[in-house]
């Protein structure tokens, strides 16, 4: 039996058991069972998330709650098609029961998750078994336990573990977003920075709206935000500590700032500051606070952003005439231009994997977002519209997130998700107008 231990926060939604209680066909997956994530076309996984079985009227309302959770976001994802409830021929009543995989065949389900909450000593625990209904096996078994105020975090977790024993990729649901939430009239907008969980729930707010907040990015380690604000003509990076709340000012510079972002280490911090027209890249040391520019040309150069590794910058640059997309080592040296598509290109990150590069696309009044190599090459647009923007990637590197601004009076920007094989586009519902998201790794 293997224990891990997460740490306790109030922000964190402490899980602070996760009992590997049973794997079985370990580092494999069920004959049947592969989804083939990497091919154009996505057919869904047919699959049967039955409500965890409770004792009690709190915990079986508890397994309701988690099963719905765990099939909206397998639903979200675009690789697993939730049966709906009503469609179930077997009631699982009984966690010890082994399921008639006969009746989960005849509604075609090809995978089955059985599950049971509890309530011990004033925690909240869940166990959950994922079947193969042809083989009738069990794929994997996992135990967790929380508070039960943090029962969407537990659904999240138990999704994840789902996920990646039937994809092989690691899941995404266990992250928050964090974005600027944007009221009132479109000219008079009050942008303030927002928190939430992936699929949209939990929406707190960590500004006041007195100053205006941009390009907020997560640490590697989930527990800081750096982001740029100005309010009374000073324009400030900021690091903001999710757990306790403390914000502190990494510098004040006598021009503007732009898209902070940290090195994959933790320890630097990286942005464009503008100067006579121009703007050029630096790269800040969170520690001794030393300043290192990494450009010097007379153009607009911004949008950095590390590759994982730390050894390389992807950037936007105008050097050449129009925006394009541009690639350097880690500390300036051998700059050179990746994009060569028609149309202007900005808003350029690095997939956590390594693998591909998301931005921009601006051309023929259109803007898309899209993905190419690190090299350039294997150019691919995932989506358009009237004004796309912001791409930001989920920690496998499978869902890219961004903002669309919608056009009218009433109008504005709204947070959409889409699968990197460029299907499944998906609003992200969010209580107001929303733009600016950046999605935080794993947080267990």
């Amino acid at each position: 039996m293997i224990l891990k231990r997460i740490p306790d926060s109030h922000f964190f939604a402490t899980v602070l058991a996760a009992v590997l209680w049973l794997t079985l066909h370990t580092g494999a997956r069920a004959q049947g069972l592969d989804v083939d994530i990497n091919k154009g076309q996505i057919d869904p996984l047919p699959i049967a998330i039955t409500a965890f079985v409770g004792a009690s009227p709190e915990s079986a309302q508890s397994g309701a709650d988690i099963a719905g959770v765990i099939a909206n976001n397998l639903g979200r994802s675009g690789y697993f098609r939730p049966l709906p409830p009503e469609s179930f021929i077997e009631q699982i009543t009984s966690f010890d029961q082994e399921p008639r995989f006969g009746d989960w065949r005849q509604i075609q389900a090809k995978a089955l998750v059985t599950g049971q909450a509890t309530m011990e000593g004033g925690r909240l625990k869940a166990q959950f078994i994922l079947w193969d209904t042809g083989s009738q096996q069990k794929l994997a078994g996992f135990e967790f336990a929380t508070s039960p105020k943090n029962w969407r975090r537990l659904a999240h977790l138990i999704s994840d573990k789902i996920y990646q024993q039937i994809t092989g990729v690691p899941g995404y649901f266990d992250t928050r977003i964090v974005f600027v939430s944007e009221s009132g009239p479109k000219d008079k907008r009050v942008k303030r920075l927002s928190i939430m969980d992936q699929d949209g729930f939990n929406v707190r707010s960590i500004s006041d709206g007195k100053q205006i907040v941009l390009t907020p990015r997560f640490s590697p380690n989930s527990l800081e935000i750096t982001y740029m604000a100005f309010g009374s003509g000073t324009p400030r990076v900021y690091l903001y500590n999710i757990e306790t709340g403390q914000r502190e000012i990494v510098g004040e510079f006598p021009n503007m700032s732009f898209a902070p972002r940290f090195s994959p280490d933790g320890q630097r911090v990286i942005m464009s500051l503008q100067d006579e027209g121009n703007s050029n890249i630096y790269l800040l040391d969170l520690r001794s606070r030393q300043m290192q520019q990494l450009t010097n040309v007379p153009a607009i150069n911004t949008a950095p952003s590390f590759s994982p590794d730390g050894s390389q910058i992807v950037f936007e640059s105008d050097r050449e005439g129009s925006q394009q997309v541009y690639v350097m080592n880690a500390d300036g040296s051998n700059q050179r231009r990746i994009s060569y598509g028609d149309g202007r290109y900005a808003t350029p990150v690095w997939s956590p994997d390594g693998r591909y590069i998301a931005f921009t696309k601006q051309g023929s009044g259109r803007f898309a977002i899209g993905v190419m190599n690190p090299d350039g090459g294997g150019e691919r647009i995932l989506t358009e519209g009237f004004h796309n923007e912001g791409p930001t990637w989920a920690p496998n590197s499978r869902v890219i997130m961004f903002f669309r601004d919608e056009p009218g009076e009433n109008g504005g920007p709204r947070l959409y998700s889409v699968d990197v094989s460029g299907y499944n586009e998906q609003l992200v519902k969010t209580p107001s107008f929303a733009s600016d998201p950046a999605w935080s790794p794993l947080l267990n």
